[in-house]
């Protein structure tokens, strides 16, 4: 039986409104619909749950007593501090993904993206850009979610963001959802055909063909 590679850690980051969590989660459904093993990262907040939002689900759901222990017992991979709430990937679960052949996506900001880079110098990067500056404004006021002095300090914190973008390994621009959806599964479909990891997928093919 052909011996399964581990799996890839990428890194998806964009200013809020950019499109990254969207985008992932149809690449994950793209990915599975082609057979392979992916998922999202459930990150830990200590942010109360918005409408819809499940526990364990879309995020855990901690308290800042809780979070401030995890961190202190070295349970993230990476934490950070966004819009005064708390933020943390689980170390444990990460592990236990990739180890079971997963393709991980984090979505995560630059602050966590330095901090899993320096943990895991094989994990990927990718940042993904609006179309425009005004773009990104209309998609942040079509949420109805936040007032406009949330959407002006969102504006802020995403130009922030986006001065970042030269950090990572590879650059989207979230254009057209289609298109930007196409690049994302090229890249990760790309990576999983490198050599190393096809001679692990193919062993018992390899060892057929005698090579």
């Amino acid at each position: 039986m052909d011996s399964a590679p581990s799996g890839s850690l990428w890194i998806v980051s964009a200013p809020s409104g950019g499109g990254k969590t969207s985008l992932s989660r149809a690449l994950v459904q793209r990915l599975q619909q082609r057979g392979i093993a992916a998922a999202i990262s459930v990150s830990y907040t200590t942010r109360a749950p918005r409408a819809g939002e499940e526990h364990g689900s879309h995020y855990h759901f901690v308290d800042e007593a809780k979070f401030l222990a995890m961190a202190a017992a070295g349970e993230f991979l990476e934490h950070a501090e966004v819009f005064c709430r708390r933020y943390g990937t689980g170390l444990a679960e990460t592990e236990r993904l990739l180890a079971a052949g997963t393709e991980l996506l984090l979505d995560i900001d630059w602050q966590g993206a330095r901090q899993v880079g320096a943990r895991r110098p094989d994990a990927q990067g990718i940042f993904i850009l609006p179309p425009s500056a005004a773009e990104l404004e209309r998609r942040l006021h079509g949420r109805g979610q936040d007032d406009p002095k949330v959407i002006a300090a969102r504006m802020d914190a995403a130009h922030a963001e986006m001065t970042h973008y030269s950090e990572y390994d590879y650059l989207v621009v979230n254009d057209s959802f289609e298109h930007a959806l196409e690049e994302l599964e090229m890249l990760l479909l790309a990576r999983r055909l490198r050599l190393p990891a096809q001679q692990a997928r193919h062993a018992a093919l390899i060892r057929e063909l005698r090579l």
